[in-house]
């Protein structure tokens, strides 16, 4: 008797995480570290300052609910061809942790609080566009493009730049030029950082019948393309040191992990040229490097004195 009742209490506990687990999956956190990055650093450059502790924390918790959402939304609508690709087979819709029903309320009520909450703690702008982001993301990203298209990364990364805007917006109730640039830095830079991976899971692509570049196009044209985008963003990057204006920290990362992006973005094109195994990864991680890098620049910058 005391064991089975022993044995209850201990797996209780265990039954809460998994399930809490399961539901921070739903969310795509590691989507949302990585969106969250670039919403404080222009929040601060908007600021051309150290915003409100309280501003920025509310603005992030938002965010985050925002993106978490749109995840939970993309994993519901693809709930099917997830359970086709290796590398989705854990997500918690395709082990059964969480039911279909749940994941939708879940995701319509995070996303419903995630627009109340910047409403009211940050401003009416700032929640329009991330209810922007969320439509963007679930109806013309995971509806529309993504099942269609070999552009679906291109297009449907717009949804993955808003965050950006909404940093800005928060703290000036408007929006201007240096918000639409680093927009644009965001938009050029997400199929280079997108097209190595889908390179990587190309067959799990192919047998779920999503049209991703890698997976109708050999790989030295997908390489091709990386190298053009990543060009594209260096220098997208280094519209900002006028128009914002960016001092000389901001500039000397825009460049020197800029050339590291593009040098990556070279090596990954010359390795299929040439028949070696492409090693897209390094380019995949490379990325996320260079942007957070770029970000963090962003939002030191304002509080040099040069």
């Amino acid at each position: 008797m005391d064991t089975a009742l022993d044995h209850a209490v201990t797996t209780r506990p265990r039954s809460i995480r998994r399930t809490l687990s399961a539901y921070v999956a739903l969310t795509k956190p590691r989507v949302i570290e990585l969106l969250l990055v670039t919403t404080a650093p222009v929040m601060i450059l908007a600021a051309n300052g150290l915003p409100s502790i309280w501003l920025v924390l509310a603005t992030l918790i938002g965010g985050a609910l925002s993106a978490g959402s749109a995840g939970a939304f993309n994993m519901y609508i693809d709930r099917d061809i997830d359970r086709l690709m290796n590398r989705t087979q854990n997500r918690p819709l395709v082990t059964g942790e969480i039911s279909d029903r749940a994941a939708i309320v879940f995701a319509y009520t995070i996303g419903v609080v995630s627009i109340i909450w910047l409403g009211l703690t940050t401003n009416w702008l700032a929640a329009s566009l991330s209810l922007a982001a969320i439509l963007f993301y679930v109806v013309i990203y995971t509806l529309v493009l993504k099942r269609r298209t070999e552009q679906n990364i291109i297009w449907g990364g717009i949804a993955g730049c808003f965050p950006v805007l909404i940093g800005w917006s928060a703290v000036t109730g408007s929006l201007a030029w240096p918000p639409f640039i680093l927009f644009l830095v965001v938009f050029l830079w997400t199929p280079p950082h997108y097209w190595p991976l889908s390179m990587k899971y190309r067959d799990d692509y192919a047998v779920a019948h999503v049209p991703m570049l890698a997976v109708l196009r050999d790989r030295a044209t997908v390489g091709v393309q990386v190298v053009l985008y990543a060009w594209a963003t260096v220098a997208a990057s280094l519209l900002l040191i006028p128009i914002a204006p960016m001092g000389a920290l901001y500039t000397a990362v825009a460049l020197i992990s800029g050339g590291w992006f593009i040098v990556e973005s070279h090596r990954l094109y010359g390795r299929a040229v040439r028949g070696l195994e492409a090693k897209p990864m390094r380019v995949f991680h490379a990325s996320i490097t260079y942007l957070t890098l770029l970000f963090v620049a962003v939002g030191i910058d304002p509080l040099l004195p040069f």
